[in-house]
């Protein structure tokens, strides 16, 4: 690509049925309890279905959407059944991808080589101004596709990367 040439904007691909939907990216279901999820972005939707999917999964939600000078984790977690398995609990980061449809690529498909460089430096800032001594560490991802009028999937990943 020329230097000096502005980029385009990225296009956004649809999916039929997510073409009647809401344009601003917006869901509707009630997967969450809640009634009608049109006014709700597809980010925060999915990053509460994955805490309680974590949830169900025994594991301890340590701290949501974590920001810090390295970057950004949308969440960690404690993973206490690896305990037993191999004698040390387990730090999870886990990145949350939720697309409205998964025609033309799965929302997994999202966590590139930049996106787990990202991820390990902000896991590392964690790490070093927490007390996680003798912890295992773990990533995971977690996608969803949220389809209007539809159940949400979702896809759990550990140890992705």
């Amino acid at each position: 690509m020329w230097p000096f040439r502005r980029k385009s904007p990225p296009m956004r691909a649809t999916c039929p049925a997510a073409e009647s939907g809401p344009a601003d990216g917006s869901a509707r279901n009630a997967a969450d309890g809640g009634a009608d999820q049109e006014d709700r972005p597809l980010g925060p939707l999915g990053e509460k279905l994955a805490c309680r999917f974590l949830r169900k999964m025994g594991m301890k939600i340590l701290a949501q959407n974590y920001r810090c000078p390295s970057g950004e984790l949308d969440l960690i977690a404690l993973d206490r059944s690896t305990g037993r398995k191999t004698g040390s609990q387990t730090i999870v980061f886990a990145e949350v991808k939720t697309r409205s449809c998964d025609r033309y690529t799965d929302p997994e498909s999202a966590v590139d080589a930049e996106k787990r460089r990202r991820m390990r430096k902000a896991a590392d800032y964690y790490l070093a101004t927490h007390d996680a001594g003798g912890f295992a560490v773990r990533f995971d991802v977690i996608a969803i596709v949220a389809q209007e009028g539809k159940q949400p999937r979702l896809k759990h990943i550990p140890g992705a990367f």
